[in-house]
């Protein structure tokens, strides 16, 4: 697809095992032509882990969009009077924010963006990566799942020996999933083997 008329709020929360796979996806979206405007939250801008530093993965993330990025709840706001984004995605979306949507919680950077955004009744796509997807977090992904406007990035258990309640989303997907839910659509089988 080419998203060349297309501006993409990508936020982005601190599931940083996944922030590799995000970031190629992102790469592929700037080069399918999309304005995408990075939103991250404080953990994604401020945590260092044993996956990076957060101001290289920030850094890098404003290099390949060629935007600022959004990083403040202040900053955020503006997204939904304004109504300048096509559709916004949240990749990775953890457990904590999932939950923080399901009960209208506005605290960080993406959230904000988000509860903007979705005021215009524009699409929301989802990329879950959470430990306990199975567990204290699989009613919050199954109350998003029937909500309006709401579409998921293809998901499955990545390990099932080790973490039997983890699942994450296969986030080559990412472009296809946008297509859909820009279509109003929700791509299908929703539930996947994770690569």
């Amino acid at each position: 697809m080419d998203f060349s008329n297309y501006n993409i709020g990508l936020g982005i929360t601190g599931s940083f095992c996944t922030f590799a796979k995000a970031r190629k996806e992102i790469q592929r979206l700037c080069d399918m032509g999309a304005n995408v405007v990075p939103v991250f939250s404080f953990n994604a801008q401020t945590c260092d882990t044993r996956f990076g530093s957060a101001k290289d993965y920030v850094d890098g993330i404003c290099e390949i969009t060629g935007n600022e990025g959004i990083r403040t709840i202040c900053a955020a706001e503006p997204i939904g009077p304004n109504n300048f984004l096509d559709i916004m995605v949240i990749a990775p979306c953890t457990g904590n924010t999932a939950a923080k949507l399901c009960n209208g919680i506005t605290d960080t950077p993406v959230l904000m963006a988000t509860k903007a955004h979705m005021r215009n009744g524009k699409p929301l796509v989802i990329a879950i990566s959470t430990n306990d997807a199975l567990g204290a977090s699989f009613k919050n992904i199954g109350m998003l799942m029937n909500m309006k406007n709401i579409y998921f990035v293809p998901f499955g258990q990545d390990n099932c020996k080790s973490k039997p309640n983890s699942m994450i989303a296969k986030m080559e997907l990412l472009p296809d999933t946008i297509e859909a839910a820009l279509a109003g659509k929700q791509i299908q089988p929703i539930l996947q083997t994770p690569t």
